[in-house]
């Protein structure tokens, strides 16, 4: 009854939530996002004027079309994950990392293999402790991408090849959405895939709010971030924005073994984090902040160095140069299958994005001088 009183008074509904579950659980890896990037433009649609998917696949939702002056709010669609490179004799399959995949995680992990034949579940092998400690001169092995195989069962390579995996098939891990303690969530892939949902409950608030907006917004679910930022780069030379408010997800510092002299102090349920780095434009970001300040969303401070290591340094450095401001969702266990964020936080991040785009308008002054 509790939670059923707590969805009622969110942002958030009940049908958002099964699309955030449907959403995590279908696989997005990088250079195959077409499988999530589907389910999110069936989202997105009912609250959209238009809609565009660019030659890479990135896909884009746009509200008043035909207003020359342009805002994007953008997170990106790709997941970390594996390609197969070697089968051996035996039957056991090698891999290559597709994206920032933590290879020391992966053991004993359940994966999908996407083989031309349909999805093939598989397991990570790993030795048991008791035959891999050797002797007290031996150094027990640890995971690399060299030392990981894949177990699907088969055990020969024709037999591989019989269930569709070939050279090149991609590979998730298998774990998907669930709900923790205290309103806290797990997953694979929150990372950006939570971004995703949250600039379309944007879209879904102005919509259903009946919000007029005084420019054309946006709305962008970008490729290929986790190799390079390379989706974000294409679009951004595509729509030629004139303001940008990107989306992703930073570490929660909190976190054992990670230095806050280093990384900052975030934490998971203090409100969404803004970000001072060369490529956040100055007055933009003061412009959140003091929407921030005038609504009464927490937010939360890290300082970034050269780079944001996001789709904001695409957008901010494309074409003639956009302001552009990055909002990040704080979150633990980067690029694990457990990645954990908090209601509170998407919550306070969609709010900051909607009533940031509702304080905009074309003459909004972001220049310096």
């Amino acid at each position: 009854m509790a939670k059923a009183k707590a969805l009622k008074r969110s942002l958030v509904t009940p049908a958002s939530l099964q699309f955030l579950r449907s959403y995590i659980n279908n696989a997005s890896p990088v250079g195959f996002e077409t499988w999530g990037q589907k389910l999110w433009l069936d989202y997105i649609k009912p609250y959209a004027d238009e809609h565009f998917v660019d030659p890479y696949g990135t896909a884009v939702a746009v509200i008043n079309p035909k207003h020359p002056f342009k805002i994007v709010i953008e997170a990106h669609a790709d997941e970390i994950s594996w390609f197969v490179n070697y089968v051996n004799s035996e039957g056991l399959i090698y891999l290559k990392r597709n994206g920032g995949v933590d290879y020391q995680t992966a053991p004993a992990s359940r994966v999908i293999i996407h083989g031309k034949k349909g999805p093939v579940k598989a397991v990570f092998g790993w030795p048991a402790i008791h035959t891999r400690m050797g002797s007290s001169e031996t150094k027990e092995p640890t995971p690399r991408v060299d030392n990981l195989w894949l177990d699907c069962g088969a055990r020969n390579r024709k037999e591989v090849e019989a269930l569709g995996i070939h050279i090149g098939a991609v590979v998730t891990y298998a774990d998907g959405f669930d709900e923790l303690a205290n309103g806290n969530l797990i997953g694979r892939a929150f990372d950006n895939r939570i971004g995703g949902f949250m600039i379309a409950e944007v879209a879904r608030l102005l919509k259903q709010n009946k919000k007029k907006l005084p420019f054309g917004l946006y709305v962008v679910n970008s490729v290929q971030e986790e190799i390079g930022l390379r989706g974000a780069e294409m679009i951004a030379r595509r729509i030629k924005p004139d303001i940008a408010i990107i989306t992703d997800v930073t570490h929660d510092t909190t976190t054992p073994m990670i230095n806050k002299n280093i990384e900052g102090d975030v934490s998971t349920g203090k409100g969404p984090s803004l970000a001072y780095a060369p490529a956040v434009h100055n007055k933009l970001l003061a412009h959140v902040e003091k929407v921030a300040a005038d609504k009464k969303i927490p937010v939360q401070w890290r300082a970034l160095s050269r780079s944001t290591g996001t789709d904001t340094d695409s957008f901010a450095y494309a074409n003639d140069g956009c302001p552009s401001v990055l909002i990040s969702i704080p979150l633990r266990y980067m690029h694990t299958t457990v990645e954990m964020i908090h209601q509170d936080d998407i919550e306070n991040t969609i709010r900051l994005m909607y009533e940031t785009l509702l304080s905009l308008s074309p003459k909004t002054d972001l220049k310096y001088l």
